[in-house]
């Protein structure tokens, strides 16, 4: 079973800091604003060849029950439970201020076993503060720098020392480290790629993408059944993009909570465009992309601004229709929403639109299902016997018209790759082909091949000239 450690402390004494030197990964967002992380993060970790998995929380802070900070707090006390041991991270240069003694004192009648942390202790600007935190009553302090990483190896000493204490069980790394990524090469059937797929064993990667307070948050916990994530009437309650693990009919799937994409203009501060390039990046690795809609509010450019977005990085599409149960012409809004994705997003038909409400459930079991089959339509392959075929018979329908009194030959063609399905199409003039001719035979590819709502790449390829040897 893995270690779970939880690293604690106040606002803004680095506590995503060291989680980032523990991960390897920029995955925490660090500011000097106090108070940047609000949910908490998980990740696997490693230090000293002992591996673990390390928990990111809010600062702790004292506050009303009624405030966001109490929500912060009630998702840091949940992680504390759940920890093998915690972290108690206190800022050495600031000293020992009166919030980290409360909280020490809530961590010393805990059950949680807890190692002292003082961060920011290159120089000796720091040494008081070391001096101060033997007053907390969590005994010998470790002394770190976060940022630069000093003092890993008397972290490393306290890990195997509450480890032998506790009798805890290290998970090691296997010796030969085989990746489970399959690359489908050569001529395979529909049926046999779509298996590769399924049983390669890698969680299906998705992110939930949207205007700020849509609801992102409120669905991520009713699929977990839990409240995982800080939900609120608050506009931007999330900033870190949080990867949580969900499993459903026995599939693994790795969900990402992500922040609200406001229109560019809008943001700017600098906390927020590091929210921003976060849910960017969160984009950029999913698989799947729901796309979240209040159904309340219209639909604004912004929203299908983030679906080009998403149709740009060759993303499959899912449009989540939420608060749909509080609408009551709701055909109309349906209808609406679906003219406007017509005209706005010609070049990317038939994106599934499954009307939701993530906090009563209603709607969401039919989420999943059109999430998996938008899946399959991305890593969809077509022999290259059909294609030619099809395109033969295509072209035959509606051939090219001829330019400056020459025919274009459209000669071969074949699917180059999935994830998104990409397609080469061999002719003899590729400069003279109309962008007009090659939407028709991109919509007719679509419908006769069944891929609706899924990104397709076509590009036009000059053939060899098969006489070019013979009139050198």
């Amino acid at each position: 079973m893995t270690i779970k450690v939880a690293m604690v402390g106040r606002p803004n004494v680095g506590k995503s800091t060291l989680f980032n030197r523990l991960v390897g990964k920029r995955l925490a967002l660090v500011d000097d604003t106090p108070g940047v992380t609000r949910d908490r993060r998980e990740a696997k970790a490693s230090l000293g060849g002992i591996n673990f998995l390390a928990i990111d929380t809010a600062g702790l802070e004292e506050d009303g029950d009624t405030k966001l900070s109490a929500r912060m707090r009630a998702q840091t006390d949940l992680a504390i439970a759940e920890a093998d041991f915690a972290l108690f991270m206190i800022d050495a240069r600031a000293g020992v201020t009166p919030l980290d003694k409360f909280f020490a004192d809530v961590l010393r009648r805990g059950k949680t076993p807890v190692i002292l942390l003082c961060n920011k202790c290159e120089g000796r600007a720091a040494e008081a503060g070391i001096y101060e935190s033997y007053s907390l009553g969590l005994g010998d302090p470790v002394a770190i720098s976060a940022e630069h990483g000093e003092g890993l190896s008397e972290l490393i000493e306290a890990f195997d020392k509450i480890i032998l204490d506790k009798g805890l069980e290290v998970e090691e790394e296997p010796d030969d480290i085989i990746s489970k990524s399959v690359s489908i090469k050569g001529e395979v059937s529909d049926e046999e790629a779509e298996a590769t797929e399924e049983d390669s064993g890698l969680p299906l990667q998705m992110a939930i993408v949207g205007r700020p307070n849509v609801g992102k948050s409120t669905l991520v916990n009713y699929l977990l059944g839990e409240e995982r994530q800080i939900t609120g009437p608050e506009a931007g309650l999330t900033r870190d993009s949080i990867g949580v693990t969900y499993y459903y009919e026995g599939r693994e799937i790795r969900m990402f909570d992500t922040a609200g994409l406001r229109r560019k203009s809008k943001v700017m501060e600098k906390l927020e465009k590091l929210s921003v390039a976060d849910t960017i990046r969160a984009l950029n690795f999913a698989e799947v992309v729901v796309l979240m809609i209040d159904a309340t509010m219209p639909f604004e450019k912004q929203d299908l601004s983030i679906a080009s977005l998403i149709v740009q990085e060759g993303r499959s599409l899912v449009i989540a229709l939420n608060k749909y149960d509080l609408m009551e012409n709701r055909q109309e809004v349906m209808k609406d929403i679906l003219d406007t994705l017509e005209h706005s997003l010609p070049q990317i038909k038939g994106i599934p639109v499954v009307p939701i409400s993530a906090l009563t459930g209603r709607g969401v079991d039919k989420l999943m299902p059109a999430v998996f089959n938008a899946y399959r339509m991305w890593n969809r392959r077509i022999s290259t016997a059909k294609l030619n075929k099809w395109l033969a018979a295509t072209t035959a329908y509606h051939p090219h018209p001829s330019v400056k009194g020459r025919r274009i030959k459209m000669r071969y063609m074949t699917q180059v790759k999935t994830r998104p399905p990409t397609f080469a199409i061999f002719c003899n003039r590729t400069a003279d082909v109309a962008r007009s001719y090659e939407r028709y035979l991109l919509n007719e590819l679509r419908w006769d091949f069944e891929l609706p709502g899924v990104p397709i790449r076509m590009m036009l390829r000059k053939g060899d000239n098969p006489f070019g040897k013979s009139l050198k």
